[in-house]
């Protein structure tokens, strides 16, 4: 007679031990040019403008653009006095330069015309604008206006689900399960967190497990090659 076996009762992810390290961990890395800018006290409507610059581009390129371009206009109505030409000029070589000096463009002008110029403080505002989607929007809540939000961009949605913490397909999804699982303590610093932790360690192809301080958490879901 085929002896049973006993199944194992799977354990909680353990969400407080990984936010511990993580905090600890990220001090050792570049903080994103975003969150710098948060901590300066700086103006929602320029996180805003800082956060499309970042869109697929390197936070070393959004830096030096939001630098450039800051420099010329930090409100909507300065912004609005610039050409198109001038914006790109700024800008380059964030990604997609040309349509995004469009974007900030029509942006500044709708801040202008439907708010007074003040950059909302709710994602469902914000992501009515062009070129605004869910993640730049709660980042403008979250560190713009300092309102509880979680964004959710490439990094969290990859690391969140390699973690097993969360199952999802799209960072959206990722985002309403971690609403309504991940303490409200962490929600507005688990992006600056796991985008850090991202870039330098948790990569998106031959992530850094052998050094990982996250390692003994870690079942490594959908990880094929690592290092």
């Amino acid at each position: 007679m085929a002896r049973s076996r006993k199944r194992r009762k799977a354990q909680p992810f353990p969400i407080t031990n990984v936010a511990r390290i993580l905090r600890r961990e990220v001090r050792r890395f570049t903080t994103p040019i975003v969150t710098i800018y948060s901590e300066q006290r700086a103006s929602p409507y320029l996180i805003l403008i800082s956060t499309l610059l970042s869109l697929r581009t390197q936070d070393k390129t959004t830096a030096e653009a939001s630098v450039r371009l800051f420099a010329l206009a930090r409100t909507p109505g300065a912004m609005v006095r610039l050409s198109p030409s001038k914006i790109e000029k700024a800008i380059y070589p964030v990604g997609f330069y040309r349509n995004k000096a469009r974007t900030i463009l029509d942006v500044s002008r709708r801040l202008l015309d439907e708010h007074g110029g003040e950059v909302p403080d709710s994602v469902d505002e914000l992501v009515k604008f062009k070129g605004v989607g869910r993640k730049t929007a709660n980042l403008v809540v979250t560190l713009g206006h300092g309102k509880p939000g979680i964004c959710v961009d490439t990094h969290v949605h990859r690391i969140t689900n390699r973690w097993g913490y969360v199952r999802t397909k799209t960072p959206d999804q990722t985002e309403t399960v971690l609403r309504e699982i991940l303490p409200r303590r962490y929600w507005m610093v688990i992006n600056d967190w796991l985008v850090t932790w991202g870039q330098n360690v948790c990569k998106p192809i031959s992530p850094y497990c052998s050094t990982c301080p996250l390692d003994p958490y870690c079942p490594r879901h959908g990880v094929g090659t690592s290092r």
